[in-house]
Formats: structure tokens, sequence, C-alpha cells
């Protein structure tokens, strides 16, 4: 890809100024150098990342999902011109799948959003999912505050779309968007309640053509099932939108309700709130990777490893008892040091 070229030639001190000045370039190189897994380039991205902290923070923070062939690019593609057109700068983070059997992804999201990807005033980085869960890629929220850093906002990441998964996304964002589609399974008997839940906009798009009648009674479906739900934050109730990405309409009504939710949930410090809760989860969840990390990586706890393993698979311990032998292993030579 042309704007993620190698990490090892990158001045830190140098970057960071560039990355505040909205250098797009710049911020590629810094996405680059945070979602490496040398260790050499964590450290330097640790680094990045303290400068440019209390840079970030500003900017509102969409996830928008739905099931693949939904229109998500599409919708991304409307939403982010017509937010270029009103003066702002939008930052897309697409999170594609990778291969659980090649590793590979198709990084295909600035073809999709061409025409948005030639403006100068939108940012768009296809990342690989990597494995991660939650639809969102490892180092998603690392991204989100390189893009603030940089000037974007709002900064809307695309996830992958695979179903329940999902709701990870809605754990490093502040408004959660599900898009719908008349005709894709998404018909009330088919709720996935677990994502609905999270939603703070519902939005049936293809609401276009023939699909104009099925769309309007998706829509109504959806707004009877969501008057019974409590709200996720404050008193906010989700709204639910037609819209046509295709045809880009529906667009500017669906990002006057994202602003609404930000000047009312910013005002009451559901935002900030929210936010707060965020970072304590993403410590833990630090913390946790962190310590396998050391338990994998470590030769002997290895081996420790990989014998228990062994047994679990052929029945011969039960895994919790695995776990709790390899964490006494572990306990001990902590103590022993």
């Amino acid at each position: 890809m042309a704007d993620t070229p190698a990490t090892d030639d990158l001045d830190i001190a140098a970057l960071a100024p560039r990355v505040r000045s909205g250098d797009r370039r710049a911020l590629a190189r810094a996405i680059t150098l945070i979602e490496s897994r040398r260790a050499d380039h964590q450290t330097r991205a640790d680094a990045l990342l303290g400068d440019l902290l209390g840079d970030s923070g500003r900017a509102l923070r969409l996830a928008i999902t739905g099931a693949p062939g939904v229109g998500k690019s599409t919708f991304i593609e409307a939403l982010g011109l017509h937010l270029v057109a009103a003066g702002h700068r939008p930052a897309v983070l697409a999170i594609d799948p990778s291969s659980a059997r090649s590793g590979g992804s198709l990084l295909g999201d600035k073809t999709r959003m061409e025409e948005l990807s030639r403006h100068d005033r939108a940012f768009i980085r296809p990342s690989p999912s990597s494995g991660a869960l939650g639809g969102v890629s490892r180092r998603t929220r690392e991204a989100i505050l390189l893009c603030e850093a940089a000037g974007f906002d709002p900064v809307i990441v695309e996830t992958v779309g695979v179903g329940q998964s999902e709701t990870t996304a809605a754990s490093l964002t502040d408004m959660f968007v599900l898009l719908l589609a008349p005709g894709g399974g998404d018909e009330l008997q088919g709720l996935k309640r677990g994502i609905v839940e999270l939603a703070d906009l519902v939005l049936v798009n293809k609401a276009d053509g023939a699909l104009v009648a099925s769309a309007q009674a998706l829509a109504a479906d959806y707004r009877s099932a969501l008057g019974i739900l409590r709200p996720r934050r404050g008193n906010w109730r989700p709204d639910v939108q037609l819209c046509s990405a295709l045809e880009r309409r529906g667009i500017a009504e669906a990002w006057a309700v994202a602003q609404q939710y930000r000047a009312e949930l910013g005002s009451s410090g559901d935002i900030e709130r929210g936010r707060a809760e965020q970072a304590r989860e993403w410590l833990w969840r630090e913390i946790r990777e962190q310590l396998i990390a050391d338990l994998t990586h470590d030769p002997g706890f290895a081996r420790a490893i990989a014998a228990l393993e062994a047994d679990v698979v052929v029945g011969r311990i039960l895994p919790t008892v695995a776990a709790r032998r390899l964490l006494d292993q572990y306990r001990a030579r902590r103590h022993a040091g």
C-alpha cells in the first residue's frame, strides 16, 4: 500500500508534529507503527501516542456496523462526502476481515470509497482484523486517538460486519450505528438482540426503487422493538430512519441525529463517562493480552503450555485444572525471582 511504508526510519520527535498538523501521510505512517508487532516498534509507538494523547479526545467516534452486503462502504462514502461538503474532516478506519487460513486481508475499502479517498479533507485507512474479535482490528483504539490528534472529526469505524462479535466496536466509540437492508434476513424475527440493544441509531439502507415499501415495513418493526428497550446511555432513545446510500438520500438526516446525540450526551456527561469506562476496559484488556504474551513467549512456560494442551485435548485433565496449574507455576517463578 502506498501510504503504509516501512517504519524503521521513523523519527518519533519529527513524526508527532507532522501528525498534529494533519499530514495524512504522517498519520498513515503512525498507524503502521502502532499496528506493528515488533517490540522496538511498540516502544516507539507508545512514545508517539504519549506525545499525542493530549491532542486527542475531541472528535465524535462513530461505529457503523451491519451484515456484509448491507452497503456499509457505500453509506460511509456518502456520509463522508456530505461531511466534507459541510466543512468537516472525516476519518474512516475500515476494518477488513483477515483470512483464518492465510492471515491475508483484501483491504479494499479505498477502492470501494474511491471518490472520498481522493478528497484531501478525508482520511481512509483500511486495516486487517488479524483475528481480533469484535469487528475491529487489534489497534483500532490507538488509531482513533491518532486520527483525533491529526484533527479529523468525526472518526468513523467501519466494522467487519459478521454478526454478534460486532458488539466490541461499541466499547471504543461514542455512537453505535446499525445498518440494515430490506430483504436481507434482518426482519424482526431474525432480530440480533445483542447488537440492536447497543444501537444508538438504526438506518434501513437501500430504501429505493422496488424496496421502498419493504424498507418502510422493516423500519416500523424496529421502531416498535426499540421502544421497549432500556436506553443504553442517559435518556437517549434510538431512532430508526430510512436512507439510500446509492442515491445519497437520508444522509444529511442521519448526520443530524449524530449531531443531536453528540450535543445531548456531551452536555449530560454521558459521553465522557462512557469513555472513562472504555479506558478502564482497555487497560484490563491490555493487561490480559500482555500477560498471555509473556506466558507464551517464555520457553519454559511454552513447553508447559504444550504439555497441558495435549492433556486437555485427550481428556486427561480439565481445562480449569490445567489453567490453575500453569498459573501456579507462574506465581512460583515470580516469587522465586
